[in-house]
């Protein structure tokens, strides 16, 4: 055979095999139609029960606690969930902890210890049976990295000698660094922009900012599967400045906010108005402005199929964020059936 020949088939062979390898499926283990739930307290009501059973959900991703730098900066945990009713049966639940970013600085290994038997006793006290598995969730940066994946793996090992594995959360930008120690990851779909801007561009989810991240998709040497966004936010700005968010504000009531687009409100009576999931409130004043960001269905749906073509087996589980009855209503039944499909 001519020597260049066989050269190129040599090449063309080598090609195939690490584009082979680069687009194979990479399982999550035991994949599950999934949701996240993030209130602190495990209570559901008559529509969050039937949209488990209507889309065959089977996991619950649940926030047991956040860890903040507490006293001294000693990390402790925050906003515990309670539970108000036991998990319907044939639930599987992975206890997930929020870990802020500025105690990785802390003693990791103790931290690691502790959260790990924190979550196995609530698990205990609350009849929370059949945990397999702990996820983490941390907005981990180049700069907390080596310490991060440090405390993944005294995690791990805290996990594996009870017979659970470890997932952990994948921001956008995250996959052009090095994949952290665990089982697999969830790529976290949503909070891609800048909420603080008031352009057309929407902060929770919007293509032109995912499309840059997208080239580092297939070749990321960790199992992922993908989570969308189901919420809606509330922007409060003083013209195009950012003021905060608004949680629960009734922007149906006419004696503060008047209706002025289909997705922005003027004020137009002063006062004090819940604007995070603390005590805390923030003021409202005549004109200024709310802005409702919401991801359209079609916009979901174009991105789930882009992951999907780029990174076969990324939707083999789906989770989507969050479970609330006011969440669940901003689709039909058919949108959630297209995103819960492979």
């Amino acid at each position: 055979m001519n020597k260049n020949l066989a050269a190129l088939i040599i090449s063309i062979t080598a090609a195939l095999m690490l584009s082979a390898c680069t687009h194979r499926r990479q399982a999550v283990p035991e994949p599950r139609r999934a949701v996240y739930y993030w209130r602190t307290v495990f209570r559901l009501d008559t529509a969050e029960r039937e949209f488990l059973t209507r889309n065959h959900v089977e996991k619950i991703y649940m926030r047991y606690f956040d860890v903040v730098a507490g006293k001294q900066g000693q990390p402790a945990p925050n906003a515990t969930i309670r539970f108000g009713q036991a998990v319907p049966r044939g639930i599987e639940v992975v206890p997930t902890v929020f870990v802020m970013n500025d105690c990785l600085s802390q003693d990791t290994a103790q931290l690691a210890r502790r959260i790990v038997e924190r979550v196995v006793q609530m698990n205990a006290t609350n009849d929370i049976a059949g945990v397999k598995e702990l996820q983490i969730d941390c907005d981990w940066t180049r700069s907390t990295q080596q310490v991060y994946f440090a405390f993944l793996r005294q995690v791990n090992r805290a996990l594996q000698a009870r017979g659970m594995r470890l997932s952990v959360t994948i921001r956008l930008h995250q996959l052009a660094m090095t994949p952290p120690p665990c089982d697999y990851g969830v790529l976290m779909m949503y909070n891609t922009g800048d909420l603080t801007r008031a352009g057309d561009r929407n902060p929770i989810l919007d293509p032109r900012d995912v499309e840059p991240y997208l080239r580092h998709i297939a070749a990321y040497k960790l199992p992922l599967c993908a989570a969308y966004p189901i919420f809606s936010i509330n922007l409060l700005f003083a013209g195009t400045t950012y003021k905060n968010m608004l949680y629960d504000a009734d922007l149906g009531d006419t004696l503060v906010f008047r209706r002025v687009a289909p997705q922005r409100y003027v004020v137009i009576s002063s006062r004090d108005m819940p604007s995070s999931l603390t005590d805390d409130d923030t003021h409202v004043d005549v004109g200024d402005s709310v802005i409702v960001r919401q991801v359209p269905a079609a916009v979901i749906l174009a991105i789930h199929d882009e992951l999907e073509r780029r990174r076969p087996g990324i939707n083999d589980q789906v989770i989507v964020y969050d479970l609330e009855s006011s969440n669940i209503n901003h689709y039909q039944q058919h949108d959630y059936e297209k995103i819960y499909h492979p």
